[in-house]
């Protein structure tokens, strides 16, 4: 049977019954791929020590699964467009799981990159499916609910991913961050194989997949800038160009995207306020708390000479604040509106990553960290809200792809700029008391945070959340 015909079976305007179980388990799933950002970073000294990897090697483990992650996001949320979102989402986590099993048995350098570049892939199938379905299946304020607790997911997830690191790198071991998810994912897998509904393909055509060869190659060119400035300069020839040939690929990418017969992407949603305001928010907090996931790891183990387990402990407030504040502000944002709320959220965030450099130490770091990540918690709120709350159904999964990717892109981006800017503290001994480069990285997180607010105060629209 046909997704049109299954649809058909109900009134058009009727809610799916399954559709909160839905939500539980594609929430499920999605906080598997976003635990798998910071779990990992958690174990990168660890995993680093025993497989020989270098800080550029340590960074791509990090970087190469969000990069491929986002830079194929879009392939994602067109395919489910075109075959249905149910059959990508399952296919999607099907090859994260089995990936996932690869990447724990890795034994050097290039099976673990190869295998985490896999689960980018099974990731970038997955998360745009799983989000067209939620913004399909739920309407009006339930639609708002949703869209909360996914963007709850997304924050309290990066941060639960530390606490999680913590425990499995100092338990069984750092493969275990990788193998914890095949159980969970085949679980997962099976579930929404009976309970996940079958919807109406949203489009027709083909899959662009010269437009996805040229979005991918233009934003590895830009990660890899990012990640080789550390060693090499910020203004060093090979990073210059590397940068141009970035930019010439994305200028490319949208001469192809106007003329493809079945482009990847509509460039006029990326003409609509709201979709720039919000894969903008989505960029920058994704950035910022990933890329203090990746600065924290090593700033309490290396400088502070904490262990895995004990840095994990440290992680808990971030991650209960981060929650907290994600649920809060799916409550408020309808009445503070999402310009404020997302003014305001960034101001905190700036505030919390001064704390470290003012004041050195655990506590300091942890204080200011856990502020940082308060703040950051609402601005997932704002920035699903604003992007995804009013999408129409033919276009909510490329819709979503645009969100996803950009917050793949933010998270790669915050990994490689604080691993640059603090690349001489980073490969410093453990207790080698070096710590400005980890300073110099939070004053650039604090100046992005400052400088986005006043971005956002212009840039969302003034009109309340839906």
């Amino acid at each position: 049977m046909s997704d049109t015909e299954t649809a058909a079976t109900r009134a058009p305007d009727a809610p799916h019954p399954l559709r909160w179980s839905a939500l539980g388990l594609l929430g499920l799933a999605q906080l598997m791929l976003i635990l798998d950002i910071t779990v990992v970073a958690i174990a990168l000294p660890d995993m680093g020590s025993e497989l020989g990897l270098g800080r550029a090697a340590l960074t791509w483990v990090v970087s190469g699964y969000a990069l491929t992650f986002g830079s194929l996001m879009l392939l994602g949320g067109r395919a489910a467009d075109l075959f249905g979102p149910k059959r990508v989402v399952l296919a999607g986590l099907a090859l994260f799981t089995v990936a996932s099993l690869a990447a724990g048995l890795a034994t050097g350098a290039p099976l673990l990159l190869a295998a985490r570049i896999a689960q980018g892939a099974g990731a970038a199938m997955l998360s745009p499916a799983a989000l067209s379905v939620v913004v399909r299946l739920f309407d009006g304020d339930e639609r708002n609910r949703a869209l909360g607790i996914w963007s709850a997911l997304g924050g309290g997830g990066a941060a639960l991913g530390v606490l999680l690191g913590g425990l499995i790198t100092a338990g069984p071991g750092w493969a275990w961050v990788f193998f914890v998810n095949v159980p969970v994912g085949l679980v997962v897998l099976v579930s929404l194989a009976r309970i996940l509904p079958r919807l109406p393909r949203a489009a027709t055509g083909s899959l662009d997949l010269p437009g996805a060869v040229l979005v991918a190659a233009a934003t590895g060119a830009l990660i890899y800038a990012l990640i080789r400035a550390g060693d090499h300069g910020w203004l060093s020839g090979l990073t210059v160009l590397l940068v141009v040939a970035a930019v010439v690929g994305y200028a490319v990418f949208a001469l192809w995207q106007r003329r493809a017969a079945a482009p990847l992407m509509d460039l006029r949603l990326l003409g609509r306020r709201p979709v720039v305001a919000g894969t903008f928010v989505i960029a920058v907090a994704t950035a910022l708390m990933v890329g203090v996931f990746f600065l924290g790891s090593f700033y309490l183990q290396n400088l502070q000479g904490h262990g895995a387990l004990t840095t994990g402990v440290l992680f808990l407030p971030v991650a209960l604040l981060t929650m907290a504040a994600a649920a809060s502000a799916g409550r408020v944002i309808g009445r503070l509106g999402a310009r404020l709320l997302g003014v305001a959220a960034l101001a905190v965030a700036a505030l919390g990553f001064l704390v470290p450099v003012l004041w050195s130490g655990t506590a300091a770091m942890v204080t200011g960290v856990s502020v940082a990540a308060a703040g950051l918690g609402a601005l997932f709120v704002v920035a699903s809200a604003t992007a995804l709350a009013s999408v129409a159904p033919q276009e909510a999964g490329v819709t979503s792809g645009i969100v996803s990717t950009f917050h793949e892109f933010g998270a790669s981006a915050g990994a490689a700029a604080v691993s640059s800017a603090a690349a001489t503290s980073i490969a410093a001994r453990t207790g080698a008391g070096n710590a400005s480069g980890f300073d110099d990285a939070f004053l650039v997180a604090t100046g992005m945070a400052a400088v986005s607010a006043v971005i956002v105060l212009r840039l969302i629209p003034a009109r309340r959340a839906p």
